[in-house]
């Protein structure tokens, strides 16, 4: 699939999931306040329900948001442990004076690059095993690393990589520009908010469905 019919297909899902049903828009904007209701809505989106499913069982929607957060949350502690390291490292021997403002620098700036890189592979593989986990329901299968790995392998790493910084550039111009305009542009980025999150889950849907999936 490519890259413009990703983006099409996924808006076209995300009109048709809000637009005009100012209801449900209006419920939408409160899940992404209560944050693991929406981020439970896209777990049905990550099932590949289509079209995009309507707003119930509230019940549900919290506790696989939670599930959802959880897993993300796990995926971050190597990220976590990097920052402590190589940049609280960087600050303790730049604050120490003398001879180490260069030992400072140089950690920081390793620090840095391991970061980026482990950040870009961590964010490819907990996308899949936030899919992984809505479509099995079973939390070990989320880190089931070799099976996500072979199933990026088979999208094909380069193209997940850049359909992702393209959907990512397409939505930070967008929250670029409303954040310009005072107050009037973060609450217009308030509101659509929830398309942006929809259009999200479904793009990455389709990366993850444009080859057979072994679950």
């Amino acid at each position: 699939m490519d890259y413009g019919t990703l983006i099409g297909r996924s808006y076209e899902y995300t009109t048709e999931a809000v637009w005009g049903k100012w209801g449900k828009w209006v419920l939408l904007i409160i899940s992404s306040i209560i944050f693991p209701l929406i981020m439970g809505y896209m777990m049905e989106i990550y099932r590949g329900r289509t079209p995009a499913p309507e707003l119930k069982d509230w019940i549900k929607l919290f506790v696989d948001g939670v599930k959802l957060f959880i897993v993300e949350l796990i995926y971050s502690i190597p990220l976590i442990i990097v920052a402590l390291v190589f940049f609280g490292g960087a600050a303790l021997a730049f604050y120490s004076g003398g001879g180490m403002t260069a030992a400072a620098s140089a950690t920081f700036i390793i620090g840095s690059i391991i970061f980026f890189v482990l950040a870009v592979l961590i964010g490819l593989v907990s996308i899949f095993a936030g899919i992984r986990l809505a479509r099995t329901d079973r939390f070990g299968e989320a880190f089931n690393i070799s099976a996500i790995i072979g199933h990026i392998g088979a999208v094909g790493w380069l193209y997940y990589l850049v359909a992702l910084v393209i959907a990512y550039i397409i939505v930070w111009v967008v929250t670029f520009v409303l954040m310009l305009i005072p107050i009037v542009g973060g609450l217009i980025l308030l509101i659509i908010t929830p398309a942006i999150s929809i259009f999200m889950a479904r793009y990455v849907t389709l990366i993850y469905e444009s080859v057979p999936v072994s679950e």
